[in-house]
């Protein structure tokens, strides 16, 4: 599907509610799954990709208090609206960033399901990139769940490497894995 011809700019307080109702969710018919192994305190992490017996429907939170607090200058609140209709929110991204450490961390980075895989995802993207560069950000991070693989594939295809993990860091004892990429 072709998107609308869109325009990215700075989310306002009104975007949120848009946001919100986007359709967060996905299906995945392969997870990500962890091993870990203690051998006499030698231990032992990995990850391999495993295939489900069935597509499983995921649907993802959607947090309006993080989308309040990305509205923060120093915060990065991307929005992809149709250029016709300028209400019509396509896609979002929000990005928090940690000045101490020069990191800015994608907590989410979402299109409404029906123009999934046109390109405003990695648009959003590259423009986060920017706009992260402009401000002496030297690694931009994405937070992702085992379970949601077509993320974990457009991090990879957009330049992100595996960077670590949390097994306690989300609810319902979901893994959050980590890509990260430095910027020059």
């Amino acid at each position: 599907m072709q998107p609308p011809n869109y325009i990215i700019r700075d989310a306002t307080s009104s975007d949120i509610p848009k946001c919100v109702a986007i359709d967060h969710s996905y299906s995945t018919d392969i997870v990500w799954q962890m091993n870990s192994f203690n051998d006499d305190g030698v231990w032992q992490i990995s990850f391999r990709s495993g295939r489900l017996p069935r597509s499983i429907e995921v649907q993802r939170p959607t947090f309006a208090l993080r989308l309040q607090q990305s509205l923060a200058p120093e915060q990065c609140f991307l929005i992809a609206t149709d250029q016709e209709d300028a209400s019509t929110v396509l896609g979002y991204m929000i990005m928090h960033v940690d000045g101490v450490y020069r990191t800015a961390t994608i907590y989410d980075l979402v299109v409404d399901r029906p123009l999934r895989q046109t390109g405003i995802a990695t648009r959003l993207l590259r423009i986060a990139r920017q706009w992260a560069q402009e401000r002496d950000i030297q690694r931009i991070l994405a937070e992702v769940r085992t379970k949601n693989y077509p993320a974990i594939q457009f991090f990879q295809k957009n330049g992100l490497s595996f960077c670590g993990f949390n097994d306690q860091y989300l609810p319902a004892q979901d893994i959050a894995v980590f890509f990260g990429q430095t910027l020059r």
